[in-house]
């Protein structure tokens, strides 16, 4: 299984970033999907994550300013975060869970500048 994501870049403090997220299989296939992210000289940590019959959750530091959704006819899966702080800045990975194993995607790196 393969997870493309894209989307990052740099954006201004207080802007908005949309994420991206497109499986080699069907997202219906995987138990949950997510979004983590590592930042510079840090491990990396859980940002969202949507289960196969959508519900979602969300780290604290992003709660009630990101939504983790799916479009199932495109199969894509995006992370929508507003109003982006310095500390957002870090490189995003793409997760899918399988009740077995798991799957990243490459990462795209989001640069929030102050």
């Amino acid at each position: 299984v393969q997870l493309q994501a894209s989307g990052g870049g740099l954006v201004q403090a207080g802007g908005s970033l949309t994420l991206s997220c497109t499986p080699s299989t069907r997202i219906f296939s995987f138990s949950a999907m997510g979004w983590y992210r590592q930042a510079p000289g840090k491990q990396r940590e859980l940002v969202a994550t949507i289960a196969r019959l959508g519900t979602a959750d969300y780290s604290d530091s992003v709660r009630g300013r990101s939504t983790i959704y799916r479009d199932i006819t495109k199969n894509v899966l995006y992370l929508r975060m507003n109003n982006l702080k310095p500390e957002d800045t870090a490189v995003y990975y793409c997760h899918a869970q399988f009740p077995s194993n798991e799957h990243w995607g490459q990462g795209t790196l989001v640069t929030v500048s102050s």
